[in-house]
């Protein structure tokens, strides 16, 4: 029996100690260390919740130092446990996370922030400490991966490469699904680096022992984090619930006040404007049928039911946001059997339905996080647009009313948003505002028939025109179509930074310069994939599981591209041009509205082909590029580094919109393949 067993032992170990299974080892480790950092540093510092490619593009500057310095004398992979280790105490012991607390004199709920705050770290030292430790805590797991990758053919290792990827990809998904905690994310890591790693802790112990000390900080460190009894994970956020007063609770995502859990009596003593859009109704219309979008944690859904409504159809796209309201909230609206949740989104919800509504509500719809860590975009965007308004719309009945609360926290908003009701319905919207300090906590309702409201005010816009958002500039929180101040200085920061660490990291230019045309075309298709993003996330909605879908998409995409040139025909790289430059034009000219029209299936058929026929090429493109390059760990860096400044040139959407970004993209791979075309005579 112990022969047998240790035969199987030994199967397992040459299984997985080969260089196949090494290399798609450390794809999984690399791509999941990177989603990992991604969701964990935002519930860690509430700055980096709204600017998350700011690790993304950490992630990718590392990624492409650890390619292109492969051929360095020291591996860095060896020490890639105790960078994570210090990153993960790091970011823990200086965390900027918002913790409620009682006011002793007022007895009232305030704020503070949690962590050490003697020892808190000021914003200018913390981002780019952050962003240091993020690369090289990538590059030395990519230094790991590029020492493998060189050693088979570019396109072999490219295929294994995103194959690991693919696992890392499903495997976060699944974790997210199951609202896994970061400690379980720590687990899968921590196994991988045990099984990459181990096979050499004989000839080192001492780097045996920092390796295993570095595993067994990140998963206390990230232990601590998970498995207090306040805090639960989401696929968005990380979930705090704090007891309050008479029975009431507060609720944090992400180290952000977001909701208080309180009973419809506490709700009409504490926020009446809640109660406005009831009130603004003529008395003989009916509640026969309800919706709420963003029900969040249930208190709209009670104060629904509390004013009469017969039915209720509450959307709310975070699970546990609707767990938590299920099993605290005092009066139970979740569980009355009028009521029917939905986890979705509110938009994709209103695209599928064909429902008409006596009453509507957006109610307090900030979710206070981006669509993905590659988009300016978030969750609740396309809910303001113009045609989000006017999908609200056609689901009202003639008499019906849509109302919309929020903390909107700046006068010009609420101006963007009543003039975009103004647009939609013809006339002025109710308006009425508690303008609590700055957080201007303000009610807007409308409806198709001004008479069906009763109400004293109606909105006039206060400051200077705003032209409302719409689905291709969805940016309803910017006042002018330009990138913010501070989002420039946040981009020059990376920029500067980048080239120091490049610099640091004695990485030559030349190397860069000698594969500019694959740099080019790693900056394409980084905007190729944020246009993909947005785009299936304004037709399919913006759950974390569309997201998903769309990564593993491009993912499978460029996998079936290698497939291709492995062992299809060579294709003339003109006619791949031409043929890229014709899927791009199509998707510029076939208008998202018109997608959003066609039946469900042929929209996901016609969007599919739209937006992956694209990638394929893009990838077919660099594939045959690829396979001719001399140094293909060096060209494989350049790539990467190459989407570092596609990352910064998507806050250009913020300027032009998002369906211009095609003619960038288009205008980049045509300068690429020109820079190279008679490498290209081959092909």
């Amino acid at each position: 029996m112990n022969v047998r067993i240790r035969s199987y032992v030994w199967v397992v170990k040459s299984i997985c100690n080969n260089d196949k299974s090494r290399l798609i080892q450390l794809s999984f480790l690399m791509l999941f260390v990177e989603l990992a950092l991604i969701r964990w540093i935002g519930s860690q510092i509430v700055f980096v919740s709204v600017f998350t490619n700011f690790v993304l593009l950490a992630s990718f500057l590392g990624i492409g130092i650890g390619f292109l310095r492969s051929k360095s004398n020291f591996n860095l992979i060896c020490i890639s446990p105790i960078l994570l280790a210090f990153l993960i105490w790091l970011c823990y012991q200086f965390r900027y996370q918002y913790e409620p607390v009682l006011d002793p004199l007022t007895n009232d709920l305030i704020y503070q922030f949690d962590g050490f705050k003697e020892n808190r770290l000021p914003i200018i030292l913390t981002l780019p400490i952050l962003f240091i430790a993020v690369t090289f805590v990538m590059a030395s797991i990519a230094d790991g991966v590029s020492r493998t990758f060189q050693k088979f053919l570019p396109l072999y290792a490219y295929r294994l490469e995103i194959l690991g990827s693919l696992l890392g990809i499903v495997a976060f998904s699944i974790l997210s699904y199951l609202h896994a905690a970061p400690f379980y994310w720590g687990l899968v890591i921590s196994l991988l680096f045990i099984l990459i790693l181990s096979s050499n802790w004989k000839s080192n112990y001492l780097l045996a022992f920092l390796q295993v000390a570095g595993i067994i900080i990140c998963l206390s460190v990230l232990a601590q984090d998970s498995f207090k009894s306040l805090y639960s994970w989401s696929p968005y956020y990380k979930v705090g619930i704090y007891p309050y007063d008479n029975g009431r609770y507060v609720v944090n995502v992400n180290g952000m006040p977001q909701q208080i859990i309180e009973s419809v009596v506490q709700r009409k003593n504490n926020k009446p404007l809640y109660f406005y859009p009831y009130q603004y109704r003529n008395k003989s219309t009916s509640l026969d049928n309800v919706l709420i979008i963003g029900a969040g944690t249930g208190g709209d859904v009670a104060i629904a039911l509390s004013e009469g409504a017969r039915h209720v159809d509450a959307i709310e796209i975070d699970p546990l946001l609707y767990e938590l309201g299920k099993r605290y909230h005092p009066d139970q609206p979740y569980s009355n059997p009028k009521v029917k949740i939905h986890i979705n989104d509110g938009r994709a919800f209103l695209q599928k339905t064909t429902q008409l509504y006596d009453l509507i509500i957006y109610a307090v719809t900030d979710s206070r996080a981006l669509l993905s860590f590659q988009s300016s975009l978030r969750l609740e965007n396309y809910l303001y647009t113009l045609e989000g308004i006017n999908s609200v719309k056609k689901h009202l009945k003639p008499d019906g009313e849509f109302a919309m609360y929020n903390y909107y926290g700046s006068p010009a908003i609420i101006d963007r948003l009543a003039l975009t009701l103004q647009q939609v319905f013809k006339h002025s919207p109710c308006f009425n505002t508690a303008g609590e300090k700055l957080h201007w906590f303000s009610v807007l309702a409308i409806s198709p028939q001004q008479t069906s409201l009763q109400c004293s005010t109606w909105s006039s816009l206060s400051s200077q025109f705003i032209s409302p958002s719409t689905d291709d500039h969805p940016f309803f929180y910017l006042q002018e179509n330009k990138i913010p101040f501070t989002y420039l200085i946040g981009l020059f920061f990376v920029f500067l930074l980048s080239l120091c660490i490049l610099k640091i990291s004695s990485i030559s230019f030349k190397r860069i310069g000698d594969y500019f045309d694959i740099f080019l075309l790693g900056t394409a298709f980084l905007l190729l994939e944020t246009k993909s993003i947005v785009t299936f996330a304004l037709l399919f909605g913006t759950t974390w599981f569309v997201n998903a879908l769309v990564f593993f998409g491009i993912l499978f995409s460029i996998y079936l591209a290698i497939e291709v040139t492995n062992r299809g025909k060579h294709i003339s790289a003109v006619l791949l041009h031409l043929g890229l430059l014709f899927s791009l034009v199509l998707a510029w000219f076939v208008s998202t509205s018109y997608l959003l029209s066609l039946p469900y299936l042929l929209r996901f058929l016609v969007s599919t082909i739209l937006t992956f026929l694209p990638i394929f090429i893009a990838n077919l493109i660099f594939t045959y590029r690829f396979r001719n390059a001399l140094h293909p760990a060096q060209a494989f860096g350049a790539n990467i580094l190459g989407a570092v400044l596609g990352g910064l040139l998507e806050y250009g959407a913020l300027i032009v919109g998002y369906q211009n970004l095609l003619i960038w993209i288009a205008t980049l791979y045509s300068i690429a393949i020109l820079l190279k075309k008679q490498l290209y005579k081959t092909a």
